[in-house]
């Protein structure tokens, strides 16, 4: 509905009616040195596209002026691979947060960013977003940022004129702001591997259990010689304009055993390093109390060993059955919304334009006619849009749309065969999960993936494969009871 602005008679549109920035142009190309090309040839015009799940929410509120080019690296190949060598972990900048879910190396060798990226979003947010994306996009709230300082991580930057390595801590110059030249990119994140005489934890704070931006989040990594702390390096977000280090914690620590005292001591110095502001998730001075809390308990976990005590096993991923954590390379594209984009949709060809405009989710309805794709949210939050892309499930909403040239995506349309419900539809039909049905959709296609990848999931690995799924009418229940009978029966 407009609203009448009486003084004038004209009519000013809400904020939430208003159209976000268009973009004109999507390029997608096969080589690192094109990708530079191309950003330095569009300059401020153009933004680099890893996940695009901050982008593009940010676009559609018009938070980037000026910005119409979306450079996706995307095609480029092996910016997607978890490389491992003696000392370190090299993340190159497409690897998702849930590659490194799934990474036993990161789980067991970088214990504090498995944790944070496990942490992040819902499956289907995490099949999409990005570990480099999380860094760039410089929030102090972002979880993966505290759990990389506390490993002493470092940052490749690569552009036209060469590389350069900065350690993660320099990265950071203010709040939501990096060091990032113009026409940089992080091309690796190098992450120190833990060692046998090393442990480290990450804890986070969240309104809810799922789909939280932090309250606070800490990460703490110790270093031991027996029993006696030779180094330690604790991280706090979510309590100053930048995620920070906290070197008097490490002073409480270090030459020490890892007992109540030094724990309380390091427990204070986080609090005092700590400058939070009032917000909509909390008050800063509950901030200040739980940030002392959080780091006596991840210290605590860290000196009786139970740093992975909470570690789900097999954490639903929603890769299903064909999908290994990275994405086909369909090839190099450029696309303007006059450019035919040509995908694989439900098993059959379709074609259509307007692609470069938009997202996957208004792609699918608008062009290809696909509308059991719904919109609830348009920024990751509901999963009414989950679809199946390459054969990971995402949400369409964060996905480009000339994302799909090439690919192959499945909706809800394309589950049944020959006028034969899915398992997960008759079990939905069954069991009464369907209500006012707006949100179903995207729970059929969650589901699907679950039972792919876990076939008789127990109650946790549900709720948990689900956790980016809201259902309007609340009929959870119904729906955890229609997805274990599908199990069953499979």
């Amino acid at each position: 509905m407009a609203v009448t602005n009486e003084s004038s008679g004209s009519h000013e549109l809400h904020e939430i009616q208003r159209a976000g920035q268009s973009i004109s142009l999507y390029e997608a190309p096969t080589s690192l040195a094109r990708a530079l090309d191309l950003l330095g040839e569009y300059g401020h015009r153009a933004r680099p596209v890893a996940g695009g799940t901050d982008l593009l929410v940010e676009l559609d509120r018009g938070a980037r002026p000026g910005v119409d080019v979306l450079v996706d690296l995307g095609r480029i190949p092996g910016l997607d691979e978890i490389v491992v060598d003696d000392q370190s972990i090299g993340l190159g900048p497409l690897v998702t947060h849930n590659q490194v879910v799934a990474s036993e190396i990161c789980r067991t060798e970088a214990t504090p960013l498995a944790q944070a990226c496990h942490e992040v979003g819902s499956p289907q947010l995490r099949n999409r977003a990005t570990v480099a994306g999380n860094i760039v996009t410089a929030s102090p709230a972002n979880d993966t940022i505290s759990a990389l300082l506390a490993l002493g991580a470092s940052v490749e930057l690569t552009s036209a004129s060469g590389r350069r390595t900065l350690p993660l801590d320099q990265f950071f110059t203010g709040f939501r702001a990096t060091a990032l030249n113009p026409g940089e990119l992080v091309t690796r994140i190098i992450v120190p591997r833990l060692g046998a005489h090393a442990r480290g934890v990450f804890v986070k704070l969240g309104l809810r259990r799922a789909q939280a931006i932090s309250v606070v989040h800490l990460a703490a990594v110790v270093e031991f010689d027996g029993d006696t702390v030779t180094d330690s390096r604790i991280a706090v977000g979510s309590v100053a304009p930048t995620v920070i280090l906290v070197p008097e914690a490490r002073a409480a620590l270090v030459s020490r055993t890892l007992g109540a005292a030094e724990i309380e001591a390091a427990a204070r110095a986080v609090v005092d390093a700590s400058t939070p502001i009032d917000d909509l998730r909390a008050p800063a001075r509950y901030r200040s109390d739980v940030v002392g809390t959080m780091a006596r308990r991840a210290l605590g976990a860290l000196a009786r060993g139970e740093e992975l005590a909470t570690w789900p096993d097999h954490p639903p991923l929603l890769w299903g059955s064909g999908f290994d954590g990275s994405y086909p390379n369909h090839g190099e594209a450029s696309i303007d919304d006059g450019t035919p984009v040509t995908a694989s949709v439900n098993g059959r060809t379709v074609t259509a334009a307007g692609a470069a405009s938009s997202n996957l989710l208004d792609w699918l309805r608008d062009e290809a006619g696909l509308t059991g794709v719904k919109e609830g949210c348009a920024e990751g939050e509901c999963g009414a849009c989950t679809v199946h892309l390459d054969g990971a499930a995402v949400m369409a909403c964060l996905v480009p749309a000339g994302r799909a040239q090439g690919a192959e995506v499945v909706t809800i349309e394309g589950l049944a065969t020959d006028d034969v419900l899915h398992p997960i539809q008759e079990a939905f039909v069954d069991c009464a999960a369907v209500q006012c049905g707006f949100c179903t959709p995207g729970l059929v296609m969650a589901s699907v993936k679950l039972l792919e990848e876990i076939p008789d999931p127990d109650r946790r690995q549900v709720t948990a494969a689900l956790a980016g799924n809201l259902c309007r009418c609340t009929g959870y229940n119904a729906i955890h009871a229609a997805i274990q009978q599908a199990g069953e029966s499979s």
